[in-house]
């Protein structure tokens, strides 16, 4: 039964006449009651474990009035910068500012402070000297200790720290939170509570540490970039929660930073009870004058089905964040779940997504892993499917079956990611068949993200002839159910490893694909991800060998352009890259050349005649793998 959203001003707590909440919770987004949304999860659970929540959302934190609108609370204030690191959801790549920010009513940017979570954190400090804090979050979750800032180009300190929080919370937090709170109900002091999963604390008392691992202080990672690599390695060796170890961080001034081992993965009964909670569903009704937020509209049709990822991606961060064990929903709480959506007005029929970080992905991904965890220094899928791995997408099928037969439903999408190299894993074309003919709307975006081997061996991800079997597969089932689907490639440059040899070999790719993306992710370096370490370290983490990065900002001007070399804006930068990189052969007239050469009035005739049009070769294929323009897509 539902009860309304959770109060957000005084008016709201005098209404359900509690004197002093147990927990204030500070956002850095809108309050949205949707169990996307971490701070809905977060302060549900707490409900229903019968404490009180208050939430203050987006305050000035100009104005230490905005935090004391409640009063102090009883146990503790709980904060966080949003679903987003602040600094993503404030900066593009280039590092120019945002003009949206989907998480705020209307849109809005500015709503929130940059490194949001510091700054809520010291305004709460500023006006309640003692009442503990508590952080969480992703933010929190991946600054939880010394990191690579890319904002300001430097090593940053553990959140901790800065934000003179008491304790972090870092992961999904459910079960951290709860044994917080009953710890601090309890009459624990918050000083005491070292000794909690998913958590990180500060402490003056090293010898108190139980059995540590203790990593290079912060003075050794400053001084030596290959300090940070190994450091790196090793925390990321420790994040399952089986294995993992405790990890200490020493400070000049005395703190040391301790990370306990990660809390254990939620069952699925845990997660069907999470996910079953009273959620509203929508964003408080307050913010329905500024147009509402954003944010809500891609995810309010949607199915989260699992959490976790054995992917393992170097530039993704969830291998910190949710870990590699797969933990799913079954399909009775997830059915329940899209049976509300029959009984709401904008429904029209679509479930927008069913999946998690990777759709297909619905079970551990081999049999020891809920028992005794992931492996430290091996990928599940990388560099080629583990022997022990099990493909199977039979349940993920019969779930979509059973969602695809609730009345009312027309369509079930999966926008989310197939992960395509486990999916030819699968001995079982079943899964490619009823995707393909279920679940496809014109276009399937997959993410091979490069086509070169050197890089896709950085990225941790599956080599070229992997994708190109996929396409083949596609293809061919396609054929198979006349259809006419398509795959639209998710691209990233930039990305470490990548010279202008490999840009160039990626837009050979794509001439031949006869394929111009209209968007292209420029590798982000953001906090603990191989990649990032990689890209401020020069080092591959895992090998301590020499990696390129670029970064100077008109190389990788040049290696995004290459992507889109067709665009006429994009000429003198591809002409450049073609240049330095020893390929002249590509500019010409021949149909192997990406750009015309720019002298002489006939050349000049020619490029405007020929400019973003492919050879007839390119033609047939640009048909059969991507959606023309006429046909609205």
């Amino acid at each position: 039964m539902k009860q309304g959203f959770l109060p957000v001003c005084a008016a709201d707590m005098q209404a359900r006449g509690i004197g002093q909440f147990d927990f204030i919770y500070v956002i850095g987004d809108a309050y949205v009651d949707h169990p996307s949304f971490g701070h809905a999860i977060i302060s549900r659970v707490l409900e229903s474990r019968g404490y009180s929540v208050g939430i203050i959302s987006q305050p000035d934190h100009r104005d230490p009035e905005s935090i004391r609108i409640y009063g102090p609370p009883r146990l503790g204030f709980l904060v966080t910068g949003g679903n987003m690191d602040s600094m993503v959801n404030h900066y593009s790549v280039s590092r120019r500012r945002r003009d949206r920010d989907a998480y705020t009513p209307g849109g809005i940017m500015g709503k929130r402070p940059d490194y949001a979570t510091v700054v809520y954190c010291n305004l709460i400090r500023s006006v309640y000297k003692q009442t503990p804090i508590i952080i969480g979050g992703i933010e929190a979750s991946l600054r939880r200790l010394a990191h690579y800032d890319y904002w300001s180009n430097k090593l940053k300190r553990s959140i901790l720290l800065d934000s003179a929080a008491d304790l972090l919370l870092y992961g999904m937090g459910e079960r951290s939170i709860v044994e917080v709170a009953e710890a601090l109900d309890s009459g624990l002091a918050v000083s005491d509570l070292s000794f909690l999963p998913g958590t990180v604390y500060k402490t003056r008392r090293p010898e108190d540490i139980c059995d540590p691992l203790v990593l290079p202080d912060f003075e050794a990672l400053k001084a030596d970039k290959r300090n940070y690599a190994q450091s790196f390695y090793l925390q990321y060796c420790n994040t399952d929660p089986f294995s993992g170890r405790r990890l200490v961080e020493g400070y000049p001034d005395g703190w040391y930073v301790v990370q306990n081992p990660p809390a254990k993965p939620l069952s699925q009964q845990e997660m069907d009870d999470i996910y079953g909670l009273p959620y509203m569903r929508t964003c408080h009704p307050s913010y329905e004058a500024l147009g509402g937020v954003p944010a809500i509209q891609e995810v309010k049709f949607s199915l989260v089905s699992s959490r976790g990822c054995f992917g393992g991606c170097s530039f993704c961060a969830l291998t910190f964040h949710q870990g590699r064990i797969i933990q799913a929903r079954s399909h009775d709480s997830i059915l329940q779940e899209a049976e509300q959506f029959l009984r709401d007005p904008e429904f029209k029929g679509y479930i927008h997504d069913v999946g998690g970080p990777t759709a297909n992905f619905r079970q551990p991904a081999c049999s020891k892993q809920t028992e005794h965890g992931v492996c430290p220094k091996k990928q599940c899928l990388f560099p080629k499917p583990c022997q022990s791995l099990r493909a199977d997408h039979s349940d993920y099928r019969q779930l979509l079956q059973r969602l695809r037969q609730l009345p009312g439903v027309k369509k079930v999408f999966i926008r989310s990611g197939i992960r395509f190299d486990y999916l030819l894993a699968d001995p079982d074309p079943s899964f490619l068949r009823e995707l393909c003919e279920h679940h496809v709307s014109g276009q399937l975006k997959v993410a091979p993200e490069h086509i070169s081997d050197p890089v896709l061996e950085k990225m941790g991800k599956p080599g070229a002839r992997v994708y190109e079997q996929f396409a083949r597969a596609y293809r061919d089932m396609n054929e198979r159910l006349g259809k006419r689907q398509y795959l639209v490639p998710y691209l990233m440059s930039s990305h470490p490893g990548s010279t202008l040899k490999e840009a160039v070999e990626l837009a050979e790719f794509l001439r031949d694909l006869g394929y111009m993306p209209q968007q292209v992710q420029d590798f982000y370096p953001t906090p603990s991800t191989i990649s990032t370490c990689m890209y401020y370290t020069g080092l591959d983490p895992r090998t301590m060998e020499p990696v390129y990065v670029a970064k100077n900002p008109h190389e990788k001007a040049m290696q995004r352009a290459l992507i889109q070399y067709r665009d006429p804006k994009n000429y003198d930068l591809v002409e450049e890259a073609l240049t330095k990189a020893g390929r002249q052969d590509l500019i010409g007239y021949d149909r192997k050349c990406l750009i015309r050469p720019r002298s002489g009035k006939q050349a000049g005739r020619q490029e405007e005649r020929t400019a973003g049009r492919p050879g007839k070769q390119a033609k047939k294929k640009t048909i059969r793998n991507v959606h023309k323009k006429k046909k609205g897509h």
